[in-house]
């Protein structure tokens, strides 16, 4: 099969697995309040395995945040964290503990300040930021880092 080819199917795959897991999640991915926990953060870690994952959990992101989620700001702003925290995670990727950890940085300050000011102007910024981040934390490393290690026996990544 063609390189490109493959490279478009996997993202694609990745996309609609975390707009799936989002969607069908969708109490928990947006949360009540301020806390939200998307199961499917815990794709965030594929980017480690999977190059093709990058562009995948973006767009995957952006469908999520379209239909379900808290408006323009969020499609926006929200889907950049993901790629943002794609990358660092794909840059660090011979480190497996620490992959799992952009997400959880990126989405607590981007889309913790975000949901402060535009929803949640009663509570401090760094409690907005403490709850999202408590949330990613929780997804991806309770649920992305397991899926890592065991992904991790099939494909060796620090060869990729």
């Amino acid at each position: 099969m063609n390189k490109k080819i493959l490279f478009i199917v996997q993202a694609a795959i990745v996309a609609a697995l975390y707009a799936a897991l989002t969607l069908i999640f969708l109490p928990l991915s947006f949360g009540h309040n301020i806390f939200q926990f998307r199961i499917s953060e815990a794709l965030t870690v594929l980017p480690a395995l999977l190059p093709a994952s990058i562009p995948g959990l973006f767009v995957g992101c952006i469908v999520s945040n379209i239909l379900g989620g808290f408006g323009p700001i969020d499609i926006i702003f929200g889907s950049l964290a993901t790629l943002l925290a794609a990358l660092v995670s794909r840059y660090i990727r011979n480190y497996p503990f620490l992959v799992p950890l952009p997400p959880v940085v990126f989405n607590g300050l981007i889309v913790g300040v975000y949901l402060k000011y535009l929803y949640m102007h009663d509570i401090p910024l760094a409690v907005s930021i403490g709850w999202v981040a408590l949330g990613e934390l929780l997804s991806c490393y309770l649920l992305g880092y397991p899926l890592l290690l065991v992904l991790n026996k099939r494909i060796d990544i620090t060869a990729k």
